[in-house]
Formats: structure tokens, sequence, C-alpha cells
């Protein structure tokens, strides 16, 4: 069964799509900008953060109750991709909010030019949705360093040393997942 979504919740998520290519740059940019540490290889960096803005398009869509699993694994995947990379738990929340910021940027003309209760409401609902994800990312992080301190075996690789090819591995995993609901429009 089809859910309707409001027709401007459903422009937003063109919009987006629209910019998601300039967006995705701009955020592998900024990442390398300001990463303390390593980053994965640009491409497989890319494929993250582009799945992250495929998936919140998904939300906006008429499958979101079905989205947000895959939403919510995929932002707990880039919480435990940011503990391998080095990364704090307040940076985390930063990497992600640059995605609000790059929204505003590309989308945010186009939202503030909708009558004005809708524009409220596609900005209240991007902000939800960014907001859960952040958290999601936070529990990925938070789960990653505890497992790692949790191993005693030295022989054993911690969580938080994830190659890229593991990395891939499980974005092919969430992408099939989103493929899955994307399907059924």
């Amino acid at each position: 069964m089809v859910r309707s979504s409001h027709s401007t919740q459903l422009a937003a998520a063109r919009a987006i799509l629209d910019a998601r290519e300039q967006m995705v740059a701009e955020w592998a940019d900024w990442l390398e900008a300001h990463a303390s540490s390593g980053v994965f290889p640009r491409p497989v960096l890319e494929r993250q953060l582009r799945l992250v803005v495929d998936a919140l398009v998904e939300m906006l869509g008429p499958f979101s109750r079905e989205a947000k699993s895959v939403w919510s694994g995929v932002m707990e995947h880039y919480g435990r991709t940011a503990a391998t990379r080095g990364r704090a738990a307040g940076e985390v929340v930063e990497e992600i909010q640059q995605l609000r910021l790059l929204l505003i940027k590309y989308i945010g003309a186009f939202v503030a030019a909708m009558r004005q209760r809708r524009a409220v409401v596609v900005f209240v609902r991007l902000n939800d949705i960014i907001d859960r994800g952040i958290a999601q990312a936070v529990v990925g992080y938070t789960d990653a360093l505890v497992a790692s301190l949790m191993l005693t075996d030295r022989l054993t690789t911690p969580l938080t040393e994830a190659s890229p090819e593991d990395v891939v591995r499980h974005l092919e995993v969430l992408e099939t997942d989103l493929t899955a609901i994307t399907a059924r429009r």
C-alpha cells in the first residue's frame, strides 16, 4: 500500500536529489579538510555520503515508515565508520550538522519560496530526520567504541579498525535495503 506524502515533501525530495552530487562533493571536501586523522578513499567516502542523502530523500517519500529502519542503519553505520576514522563523538555530530547546512544552502531558497505553512512543515520534517540521524550516528559510534574496549584478545581486530573493503561491504547491504524500498514506488 502506498501512502501519500505531502506534495511539498516530495518536491523537497526532488530538489535534494537534483542537488545530491554537488552536496556530496562539497560534504566530502569539508570532511577531508576537517579530518584530524585518516579518511577512507574518496570514492568510498562519497558512496557513503550519497547513501545518507538517498536515505534522507526516502524519509520524505511515501515509504517513509519503511525507510525509517534503513535510515537508522545508514546513520549507525556512519557513526561506526566515524569511530574508525578516529573522530570524537562531537565531531560526528558536527559532520552531520554539515549536511543540515548543505540542505539549507542547496534547497533553502526553493523551500522558502513555498507557502509559509508548507515551508515550515518541510523544514521541521528535515530537521527531525537529521536530528534522529545524529542520534543514531552517536549510537553507532558509541557501540563501536564500547565493542573495541570489550575486545581483550589482541589478535582480534577491533571494530574501530575497519578497512575500506569492510565499509564497502556494509554499504552494499544498506544500499540493497534502500533499493528494496525505492523499487516499490
